[in-house]
């Protein structure tokens, strides 16, 4: 590398963006192009920047495999802050096998901290537990250590292990400090407001409060009988039971469990799982047979039984009955719970994320729009969608690798 790469690559590094971008901005070679290809990812500027990417890959010669393969790398950096999940992934595992056949670790390291990322955002946490195995953080540069505690942190916090989670953010909030990036601080510092923001409500004996994680941790291990509105299911210490695909039958058991001890009436009954406002006999005979569907499914954990007025749910063993639910009941909720991060997602990558069709996703969208929940941009395949705050950026685009002074 030339003077002027070499000096715009230790900016990039130390957080100069701009600084970088004086160096190369009028050089069209393919380092250069990489180079200005992350400043201005950096910016925010994600279309152009993936399009200099893309340039510079093409520009690195036949025996230049390493420089393609950190232009992958960039661009798949770029695909995950932009919520573009449907980037092919096995694009960024060639190239992390290249690094790593080439020796370059760093920037391998960093190819298998984004592919866990983007598992972990999906929701496949083995995959990304076992994406991450046999990595060890410790040889690796600051800002790489930051982004590694940051995938098993978060892997912590899916898992309810806050005491894990709790470590691995520390050490996150360290690696940073050494780094001496105030975009890698701040996004650490942001990680690290879930820890002490309400995760959920617990809702008993007809009062709520809310929850942090590690008192959801505590409650889940308590073994009370927990009907947990977040996952739709009713669980205890020892077992769960999944209602997530009969929502009539998990509408009554969170009925009857927020009115525990007491009864809960059929018409309230009807009304919260049907929707009907005016119970006619047609209801009341659909209620009996809910009710025993329901009473199969929960056989073990709790007895539904029959009182003058309607229903009442009471747990076996003499253990208190309490519901888990999220922070603010909302339609949408699951929608919204992505959106909160900041980034700005297309309706397809969030159907990936949710599992759901995305017709299901864009009617959700439209609805929590018309509500002025969300907000859009863009047009067509380039629409996404946004709460208020403002989209983010990547912060640790490793191109080039390490300098020749490291």
């Amino acid at each position: 590398m030339d003077s002027l790469i070499t000096a715009a690559a230790r900016a990039l590094v130390a957080g100069d963006v701009l600084g970088a971008l004086k160096r190369v901005a009028l050089r069209d070679d393919a380092p250069a192009l990489a180079l200005r290809g992350i400043a201005m990812a950096q910016l925010g500027d994600l279309v152009r920047a993936k399009a200099l990417l893309r340039n510079a890959a093409r520009a690195f010669g036949p025996k230049e495999a390493v420089a393609r393969a950190r232009c992958v790398v960039a661009e798949a950096e770029i695909a995950l802050v932009s919520r573009d999940l449907g980037w092919p992934a096995k694009a960024l595992d060639a190239a992390r096998a290249t690094l790593e056949a080439h020796g370059d670790h760093v920037n391998a390291a960093h190819a298998r901290n984004l592919e866990a990322r983007r598992l972990l955002l999906i929701g496949r946490l083995d995959e990304a537990e076992r994406t991450l195995a046999g990595l060890d953080p410790t040889p690796l540069p600051a800002a790489s250590r930051v982004a590694h505690e940051l995938v098993v942190a978060g892997i912590a916090i899916r898992r309810l292990q806050t005491k894990a989670a709790r470590a691995a953010l520390t050490r996150a909030g360290h690696a940073a400090h050494q780094a001496d990036v105030p975009a890698l601080t701040a996004e650490v510092e942001s990680a690290s407001l879930v820890m002490n923001t309400p995760a959920a409500r617990l809702i008993a004996r007809g009062g709520e409060r809310p929850l942090l994680l590690e008192e959801v941790e505590a409650l889940l291990a308590s073994g009370a009988l927990v009907v947990d509105a977040c996952r739709h299911v009713v669980r205890d210490r020892d077992a769960v039971v999944s209602l997530a695909t009969r929502p009539v039958l998990f509408a009554l058991a969170r009925t009857l469990a927020e009115a525990w001890p007491a009864d809960v009436p059929r018409s309230v009954l009807i009304a919260r799982a049907f929707g009907a406002r005016h119970a006619d006999e047609s209801h009341r005979a659909r209620l009996r047979v809910e009710i025993g569907r329901l009473r199969v499914e929960l056989r073990g954990l709790a007895d539904v039984s029959a009182t003058q007025q309607g229903f009442t749910l009471a747990p076996r063993r003499d253990r208190k009955l309490v519901v888990l639910a999220p922070p603010v009941d909302e339609q949408h909720g699951a929608v919204l719970a992505f959106l909160a991060d900041g980034e700005a997602w297309s309706s397809s990558a969030l159907a990936i994320a949710l599992g759901a069709s995305p017709r299901t996703v864009q009617r959700a969208l439209e609805s929590l729009s018309t509500a002025g929940k969300v907000q859009s941009f863009g047009r067509g395949p380039a629409r996404r969608w946004m709460t208020p705050p403002v989209p983010g950026f990547p912060t640790s685009l490793l191109l080039p690798g390490p300098l020749p002074s490291d």
